[in-house]
């Protein structure tokens, strides 16, 4: 259900207990007593409803009332927020980010409004969904006569990721764009495309829902979250390590949902604090049901998973130069 900027508020209003923090818990370094929270608009929209539950989530974690104050800041695709957290991140842990997949494709891409670093912020809560290449029966064969024509939402998009791995692995494809979601498999249905790229909590179950067949796992180095699926980087294996990574970390942004990060500079101290906390986080999620709810990564698992965000130097090279040979397409 929608929250409003005012339901964020009186929710971070509820998270605030009376009274000052005993001095014993400020001499351990713990987070203040306020802390903001930056996310991507609009109101009422996905980070902010992401960003609800998280804090929720993370106020029955910590050992003391922190209200978490919610501000929000451009579009969905996360990049005016990101450019604020890069220019105010103290490290004292009371600044804390929403990224979406999008806002990380932006740097991969070079999107010139793109001006942060993300490689050094630490993730604390992460949800993950799952991506799949899917058609109406079996994957052609690459010696098919005909290209495979892929719907995708438009070049700038991290779902043209696939597009650069049937490149790399040798098999004739052509882009559809102008088809995003519900659209992309509408197209599939009327036979207008053969292939669409599927990310949801639950892909597969979504891909029998809409009565087409699941054809490889979009992957990324370490997360297998449809191993029942050949994984796309088995078939371009005879690319270079740098092609694999950008592929790879274009599947990465399309699957993040949204992270929670704090600053490069945080304290071991206050991040092991934030990140106890975001362990009843995951245990919330993990109640929820698995149709609705993407995979909740913490700790280890959660920097493993976005570390595919963050290809070599020669691998977000190869992106961009793919991006403007094949598709005549370069950021702004």
């Amino acid at each position: 259900m929608p929250i409003s900027r005012r339901g964020l508020t009186a929710l971070a209003a509820a998270l605030v207990a009376a009274g000052s923090l005993p001095r014993a818990i400020r001499a351990q370094g713990l987070p203040a007593d306020t802390a903001t929270l930056l996310m991507p608009g609009p109101e009422g929209g996905g980070a902010a409803v992401w960003a609800a539950r998280v804090a929720a989530g993370l106020a029955r974690g910590l050992p003391h009332a922190v209200a978490l104050h919610p501000v929000l800041l451009g579009g969905p695709d996360g990049v005016t927020a990101a450019n604020r957290f890069a220019t105010q991140e103290a490290g004292d842990g009371r600044m804390l980010l929403v990224l979406p997949g999008l806002a990380a494709h932006a740097r991969l891409i070079g999107e010139s409004r793109a001006r942060y670093a993300m490689e050094g912020w630490l993730p604390l809560c992460v949800s993950w969904h799952g991506a799949i290449l899917a058609g109406r029966g079996p994957m052609p064969a690459a010696s098919h006569t005909r290209p495979l024509r892929i719907a995708l939402p438009g070049p700038e998009a991290p779902e043209t990721s696939a597009l650069l791995a049937l490149d790399l692995a040798g098999h004739p494809a052509v882009p559809v764009f102008g088809l995003h979601a519900f659209a992309a498999e509408q197209a599939l249905a009327r036979g207008e495309v053969d292939a669409i790229v599927i990310s949801t909590p639950s892909p597969l179950r979504h891909a029998a829902r809409i009565g087409v067949t699941p054809w490889r796992e979009l992957d990324t180095p370490g997360r297998r979250d449809v191993p029942s699926l050949p994984a796309m980087a088995d078939v371009i294996t005879q690319a270079t390590p740098a092609r694999v990574a950008a592929a790879q970390a274009g599947f990465a942004a399309l699957r993040l949902r949204a992270a929670l990060v704090l600053p490069a500079l945080t304290s071991a101290d206050l991040v092991a604090v934030w990140r106890r906390a975001a362990l009843r986080w995951q245990e919330d999620e993990a109640k929820e049901s698995p149709d609705s709810t993407a995979p909740a990564l913490v700790g280890a698992e959660a920097r493993t998973a976005m570390s595919a965000l963050f290809p070599p130097p020669e691998g977000v090279l190869a992106y961009r130069e793919w991006l403007l040979r094949r598709l005549s397409w370069q950021a702004g």
